[in-house]
């Protein structure tokens, strides 16, 4: 990671620990969490309002509803008036 050993890495730690002090580490990661989650969003405002990620979608063909209220087409009434 970043070309760092592992010894490097905790030197690293030790150093943020001593500047920082352990009180104040959990209120930073806190901060810092909340601004990534807010930049994620923000990011994904700005995808949905250019739309990127979903490109238009060409409309499809419209299917003519089914009667609801049980009234035949006027190719079935003329079938079932030939059958009679």
């Amino acid at each position: 990671m970043f070309g760092l050993s592992p010894w490097e890495l905790m030197i690293v730690f030790l150093l943020i620990i001593l500047l920082f002090g352990a009180k104040r580490l959990p209120e930073l990661a806190r901060s810092l969490g909340k601004s990534i989650k807010e930049f994620k969003n923000a990011t994904q405002g700005l995808a949905d309002e250019f739309n990127i990620d979903n490109p238009p979608q060409q409309p499809s063909q419209a299917v003519p509803p089914k009667s609801e209220t049980g009234e035949q087409s006027s190719s079935q009434q003329s079938s079932t008036t030939e059958s009679k």
